[in-house]
């Protein structure tokens, strides 16, 4: 796990110079842009495709709620066309919502905060900060997005912040999905590689965690954790299981998780504390240079994920997080990335409570090279897990458990026992050469994680992978029996299936129409209506 570290600093590295009012320059890019440039040959390509029409920029931005309201920056081009920038303010202390209006973008220019940080208890009306002007009125506020509305970041450093007590409510549908993405992304400057060109999104909320930095012990009201390296607060945690930080549906993130130093980086999106009344479903994380997504702590479940070309994991849980999550895509490019799960971390807090413990269900992770932790699920640090009805290929080792606590039950540190897995099956490329995808270190032997393993029923360590399209069932999935009990017997959250993996065959359509295309995976067989992830939808 690289561990956050927001060392935002109020210069970004790259400023919008020389520009006027009718051009924004890329970050970096010394000069005017070049509107055109020539397709990559790293994307798909297919004479067939249609490209969006061009969006035209029409008059001034829009208004919202919020005092400050939206700065008008002028117009940006990219090969989709012309559009006029709206600047969101530093921070939003009114209820705004985010209008779809067609040439029109949203932009973030450095941390954007919703709302002042309104401490771990609803109703403490001290413990949020006033509005000016002399009002009653506190500063929780929730940040309404509508369909279809594209938010793009104007610097390396860009972040959007959600204090704990407000919410983001982005709320996209399959045919008009949300977009957060980077200023290159605007301008069609974006490949298949390109990552890291801003912060993401990041909600601070006030469920249980551990590893508190501020005040404890876990879990309780006192128990905080403040963002490492923010120059101002950005703190999370508290109490409040069921604490709703807002909604995320029908969301795509695009090209973020900048690297401020060595191992310190944002990613797509950062849970932090976020409660069980927080919902994140049809998600899709393009190209994080870091996580997909990381969980720290907290209680949200996730439905309908896809993650492709993270750098580092595909999923991280850890500080104590529980949930569920169910129906999720992973696919890494190459040949970078990390671990596509890892679970908790070793450190002295391990004996905290609460304890990690995820379940995961109908998940098909598709590894495509080598990486730093040298196997493709890692789990650590006393955690629990429940895995179901999974799907994993991987050139290398498959599952490895580090520290023999993982292996032991105890009730008085929230532990309830080993891993469990049902009905997965792992495609894992070492074993030909090794004889086994399994790895133990740190006092647990690779044979102790073998037979952890096989306890399960209906798990193969050897299964020949027949996905098609990367990541769709195959004729041998179709033939893998699903877990028994039914899944809503493992947890009432889990929708039954009878069938392993995230997408049962062709006719299983789930991910399509709100996703975005790259080389690393393709979403929609139909290239007439297929967006690039290099590329805006149309406006219009």
């Amino acid at each position: 796990m690289k561990t956050v570290r927001w060392m935002i600093a109020g210069a970004a590295l790259a400023a919008l110079a020389g520009c006027g009012a009718e051009e924004i320059a890329s970050p970096g890019s010394g000069g005017n842009i070049t509107i055109n440039p020539p397709p990559t040959t790293e994307e798909p390509t297919d004479p067939t495709y249609n490209v969006p029409d061009p969006a035209v920029a029409l008059g001034g931005c829009p208004g919202i709620n919020d005092p400050v309201g939206l700065t008008d920056a002028g117009t940006i081009k990219g090969p989709t066309g012309e559009y006029r920038v709206c600047t969101l303010p530093a921070r939003l202390t009114r209820s705004s919502t985010l209008e779809r209006v067609p040439g029109v973008l949203y932009a973030l220019n450095g941390r954007t905060d919703i709302g002042y940080d309104c401490g771990p208890t609803p109703g403490v009306v001290a413990e949020c900060k006033l509005l000016p002007a002399a009002t009653t009125d506190t500063a929780a506020v929730t940040l309404t997005i509508n369909p279809g509305v594209i938010v793009f970041a104007k610097t390396g450093t860009s972040w959007l912040a959600v204090n704990r007590g407000n919410k983001l409510n982005a709320v996209g549908t399959a045919a008009l999905p949300i977009i957060f993405t980077s200023q290159d992304n605007v301008l069609g400057l974006a490949t298949n590689t390109s990552h890291g060109k801003w912060g993401g999104v990041v909600l601070m909320g006030r469920a249980p965690i551990t590893d508190c930095n501020v005040g404890g012990p876990p879990p309780s009201s006192t128990c905080w954790r403040d963002t490492e390296g923010s120059t101002t607060p950005a703190q999370f945690g508290g109490d409040v299981a069921t604490d709703n930080s807002g909604s995320l549906d029908y969301v795509q993130i695009r090209y973020s998780g900048f690297i401020l130093s060595a191992n310190v980086e944002l990613q797509a999106l950062t849970l932090e504390g976020t409660g069980s009344g927080t919902v994140v479903q049809h998600l899709h994380s393009h190209n994080s240079s870091d996580d997909g997504f990381e969980i720290f702590g907290g209680r949200t479940s996730m439905r309908h994920i896809v993650v492709t070309g993270a750098d580092d994991d595909t999923i991280d849980a850890d500080v104590g997080y529980k949930g569920t999550m169910q129906f999720v895509i992973g696919v890494q490019k190459t040949p970078a990335g990390d671990s596509m799960l890892e679970l908790d971390s070793a450190n002295a807090n391990e004996d905290q409570t609460p304890r990690t413990n995820l379940k995961l269900a109908n998940f098909t992770l598709v590894s495509k090279g080598s990486n730093s932790n040298g196997v493709a699920m890692l789990m650590r640090g006393k955690a629990d897990a429940t895995l179901l009805n999974g799907v994993l290929v991987s050139p290398v080792a498959c599952l490895q458990f580090n520290g023999a606590n993982i292996l032991t039950t105890d009730p008085a540190t929230d532990k309830i026992g080993a891993p469990v897995f049902r009905s997965v099956v792992m495609s894992c490329g070492n074993h030909a050469t090794s004889g086994t995808p399994f790895n133990g270190t740190n006092g647990v032997t690779a044979a102790q994680v073998q037979s952890t393993f096989a306890a399960g029923a209906n798990n193969s360590s050897t299964f020949t992978s027949t996905l098609t399209n990367t990541f769709v069932n195959g004729t041998g999935e179709a033939g893998v029996a699903a877990s028994t009990p039914a899944l809503s017997t493992v947890d009432p959250l889990f929708t039954d299936t009878n069938w392993i993996g995230a997408v049962r065959d062709a006719a299983d359509t789930w991910y399509a129409g709100w996703t975005c295309n790259s080389a690393t995976a393709n979403f929609v067989a139909n290239p007439a209506t297929r967006t690039l992830c290099t590329s805006l939808p149309s406006l219009q």
